[in-house]
């Protein structure tokens, strides 16, 4: 029997965390918590999983909303194995320390605000380390076996991770038990980026697939390659720089950090963008160079760039504000949908002030996010950036450009027909997006199945005997 059950990141972007329980070995694909909520909200539902054998534990990458409920499962489960990609593993050491202490944070003004708390354990910096050091790391294409505990079969179960090209260390997850085999894409990204090539998933018959459907409801006729987009990109910029404004690009500090630096050293290498100065700040420097240190050993557009050399300041040694606006600069600041408290929120904050600089948006942007506030405004809008906040006048230019770490919704389906499985569970999006997926699947390849994940709703996926 093999059982489907999500804990998390069903029917949204949020908390992925999805149980598999294969003739009694349960694993769990990816441990996230939810960027946009807070305390014990932001986590996976574990209750669901509390008289369940859990094994395995199986990090599709990096990014908070796949790995940082880590600390949170091994307290309930501290036998668990957990398994990742060598760079995945790297890139935790960093995010994993950082998302911590903003929980922390988090459950300390729900107390002090009169909040409930249930008890629950915070990890220290040092048992993170310590729990970074336990995660076994497997290569791309290396075979593994598992085998729980309480599994009732002679027959192990074959597990492999495949390049998903999204962002450095991102795998999908190939499982094969018995004649059966299940693919979890992860994040995955067909089509390359400015660092990352796309995803190294091939044509092979599976018999489940586990799909991300973060662009499905996106018109990809909406989405312009990468190439034309930087170009458009040059032109907006040095039309900022040359009125002598400065520009602000909100990006996450994990891969779109990476990928837009890179896009915009490059076009300033090709003289198509102005010299000026580019400032970063928090992590991001130290991400980059856990990409320059793997350049070698993943695929890599071009393994002889070194992010790490392109010449940045510290926004953070800056101490006032207005100095951004006496010389034309560029500013790369996370978070990507401008959250409240992150280094973009209150940089757009004094941006929005300015008429001759402006505010360039390169990502997907969530619908309650500030980010998706300022996204839709235009020059002379007022808008407030939370429901308790002032208004603001848009002063600065505001441009949003396509920059997707995600396949497109033709890409997805690109997937499916590679991989040609009998069922299909749609995970990791909007309900519009989930629709429209699961829809075009349903036209397009008329004898496979579609499920949409529901969170804590249970799917069986194979009943078989043992061969």
């Amino acid at each position: 029997m093999i059982n489907f059950l999500p804990l998390g990141g069903a029917g949204e972007i949020g908390a992925s965390c999805f149980y598999l329980n294969i003739d009694g070995t349960g694993i769990i694909l990816d441990c996230g918590m939810h960027p946009l909520k807070s305390g014990l909200d932001a986590l996976p539902k574990f209750d669901l999983i509390k008289d369940s054998p859990v094994d395995y534990v199986l990090i599709s990458h990096a990014h908070q909303d796949h790995l940082s409920a880590l600390p949170f499962l091994v307290q309930r489960h501290p036998y668990v194995i957990i398994i990742s990609t060598p760079q995945t593993r790297a890139l935790a050491e960093l995010t994993l320390h950082n998302s911590v202490s903003i929980l922390k944070e988090q459950l300390s003004g729900e107390e002090q605000n009169g909040s409930p708390t249930k008890q629950i354990k915070i990890y220290s910096h040092e048992e993170i380390d310590l729990l970074i050091k336990s995660i076994e790391y497997k290569a791309y294409g290396v075979n593994f076996i598992l085998k729980g505990y309480s599994h009732q079969s002679k027959i192990p179960i074959i597990a492999t991770l495949i390049d998903a090209g999204h962002i450095l260390g991102s795998a999908a997850i190939l499982l094969e038990y018995n004649g059966k085999k299940i693919i979890y894409t992860g994040d995955i990204k067909l089509s390359s980026q400015a660092v990352t090539p796309g995803s190294a998933i091939s044509s092979t018959k599976i018999d489940t697939l586990i799909l991300e459907t973060t662009y499905g409801s996106t018109d990809s006729s909406l989405i312009p390659n990468w190439n034309d987009e930087a170009l458009r990109l040059a032109l907006s910029i040095n039309r900022v720089l040359i009125s002598g404004g400065s520009v602000l690009i909100p990006v996450f500090s994990l891969g779109k950090m990476q990928e837009m630096i890179t896009v915009v050293w490059n076009l300033i290498k090709a003289g198509k963008i102005l010299l000026t100065d580019i400032y970063t700040g928090g992590i991001a420097s130290k991400i980059s160079r856990v990409y320059d240190y793997n350049r070698y050993v993943v695929n890599r557009i071009d393994p002889e760039f070194e992010i790490s050399s392109i010449p940045v300041k510290n926004f953070y040694e800056v101490t006032q504000p207005e100095d951004f606006f006496k010389n034309p600069c560029i500013i790369f600041a996370a978070s990507g949908m401008m959250i409240e408290g992150t280094a973009s929120f209150k940089l757009a904050q004094q941006w929005l002030k300015h008429e001759h600089s402006a505010i360039f948006t390169v990502g997907f942007m969530e619908e309650s996010t500030p980010g998706f506030r300022i996204a839709r405004a235009r020059h002379g809008d007022k808008i407030r950036l939370n429901d308790f906040s002032d208004e603001s006048e848009v002063k600065c230019e505001i441009n949003n450009f396509r920059f997707p770490s995600h396949s497109t919704r033709e890409e997805l389906l690109e997937i499916v027909k590679r991989v040609k499985p009998a069922k299909v569970v749609l995970v990791h999006g909007s309900q519009e997006a989930i629709d429209w997926i699961g829809a075009a699947i349903l036209i397009n390849f008329k004898e496979i199945k579609v499920f949409q994940a529901e969170l804590g709703k249970e799917i069986i996926l194979e009943k078989i005997e043992e061969q």
